[in-house]
């Protein structure tokens, strides 16, 4: 048979292993790999190249509403534009319901907008006013559709919810079959420290880091781990940033929870120290949680080579900085608390990984794989169709060049935000061609079949 293409002469790498072999893909699908491929439509010469199952980052924010006059600085065209040059196939943005909001109104009208995507898409759902209509009706309907994974709040006032509403949230998802994901903030910690601050004239970025410490955030993390303990369903622990909190996955794992834990690349190569650039330049560092330390950055080192981690996400969250509908608003120049959360970084996710990890000898390359893409499908219900490269799955692939030398640059990059926290970083490694269930979407530094993307099916695995 003629294939539509073949990858050849590459090495390939999966969660489990690593082997040379070419790769036929037909309709989309990977047929075969290894072998006499035969004929083609098109071959790929891959020699001297790392042939890898396409980046899926589950943790994205596109789109969604931000509170009054701040607005989020990427649509799905610019988000996935940038998420597919950084060598991902798939992203997982997240629908949020406004209190007041029905839950199944804010879901569809989020899914049309990312018509045009240019990589596969699923969703998350953010659930911040568990109505009983919401919990009775609407969330289990959306879980039954296959949106099978929720998140819930801990803090920011406008969206977090007390114990209460999270117990009854993860109940709906334990019986209807969802996961839950968490963000572990104290925000009662968070407000009285903000207040105190407040006080004492400490207004700029860098207390944005002082009063969100890790205290808050161990507490948080071991309360939502007690909580689906209780209720006894699985849980997603997002973005974390600390030992601490790393320790109580750890001990909750013992306990036999079902836990996933992720963590994001501002932990480990940004600090909290660059939240206090001169000139307000801290504001371009604001999220949450904040960066720590040196020692917080081994320690969520230690999380990835240990395996404690399962999800290396980017938690993509684009601010414009020269705007007064971003960073600098004019009450985020009074005063950090009113500085959007968030930094841009679906594109960087994994350029930086790849260097700081498995070119320094930090991770190898099954576990590159396995944390940005593998472990992802499996924890959101697309493996195998997704994460791998196997017969039968969707082409979905990225080739790296190991050895290409960048520094990044927005200039570069392709978000809608107007810098990098990452600007100036070195690294090593770049994907340099990116298929979508067979067909080349970046190629040669472009944009080669702009609108590709598809919501991915999810289903029980």
């Amino acid at each position: 048979m003629a294939y539509d293409l073949v990858i050849a002469n590459g090495t390939v790498a999966t969660a489990a292993d690593v082997f040379e072999a070419d790769i036929g893909i037909s309709d989309g699908r990977v047929v075969q790999i290894g072998g006499d491929m035969g004929g083609a439509t098109r071959v790929i010469d891959a020699t001297g190249r790392y042939v890898l199952p396409g980046g899926i980052d589950s943790h994205v924010h596109i789109a969604q509403p931000s509170g009054p006059g701040i607005v989020m600085a990427d649509d799905f065209d610019s988000a996935t534009r940038s998420a597919a040059f950084g060598g991902n196939t798939t992203v997982m943005p997240f629908c949020l319901q406004e209190r007041g909001q029905s839950l199944a109104t804010a879901f569809r009208d989020y899914r049309e907008k990312a018509t045009g995507s240019h990589v596969d898409f699923g969703f998350h759902m953010i659930v911040t006013d568990p109505t009983p209509q919401v919990l009775g009706q609407e969330l289990p309907a959306l879980i039954e559709e296959g949106q099978r994974s929720v998140k819930v709040f801990m803090t920011y006032e406008a969206m977090r919810m007390d114990d209460a509403g999270i117990l009854a949230t993860m109940d709906v998802a334990r019986r209807h079959g969802a996961k839950v994901m968490v963000h572990c903030e104290n925000e009662d910690v968070i407000a009285f420290l903000a207040a105190r601050a407040a006080e004492a004239g400490d207004v700029a970025p860098r207390a944005h880091a002082t009063t969100r410490p890790v205290a808050a955030e161990r507490e948080a993390t071991h309360r939502a781990l007690t909580l689906a303990e209780v209720v006894d369903v699985p849980i997603v622990i997002v973005h974390v940033s600390n030992g601490a909190a790393i320790d109580e996955i750890a001990r909750a794992r013992s306990r036999g929870i079902d836990i996933t834990a992720e963590t994001c690349p501002q932990y480990l190569v940004l600090e909290a120290d660059d939240l206090a650039r001169d000139n307000w330049e801290g504001a371009k560092f604001v999220c949450s949680p904040p960066p720590r330390d040196t020692t917080e950055q081994k320690n969520c080192w230690r999380g990835l080579e240990t395996g404690l981690f399962d999800l290396f996400s980017s938690d993509h969250c684009p601010f414009r900085y020269e705007d007064d509908q971003g960073k600098r608003n004019p009450a985020g120049l009074r005063s950090f608390r009113h500085i959007p959360n968030g930094i841009p970084g679906v594109e960087t996710r994994l350029p930086i990984l790849f260097s700081e990890g498995v070119m320094k000898g930090r991770i190898d390359l099954t576990r590159f794989v396995a944390l940005t893409s593998t472990n992802h499908a499996r924890a959101y219900d697309m493996y195998p169709r997704k994460g791998t490269i196997a017969v039968g799955a969707d082409a979905d692939i990225t080739i790296w060049d190991p050895q290409v030398r960048k520094s990044i640059r927005h200039a570069d990059l392709h978000d809608a935000a107007d810098y990098s926290p990452y600007e100036g970083f070195e690294v090593q490694g770049w994907p340099e061609t990116v298929i979508l269930r067979g067909k080349p979407v970046v190629e040669d530094g472009k944009l080669t079949a702009p609108g590709a993307g598809r919501e991915v099916p999810r289903a029980a695995t």
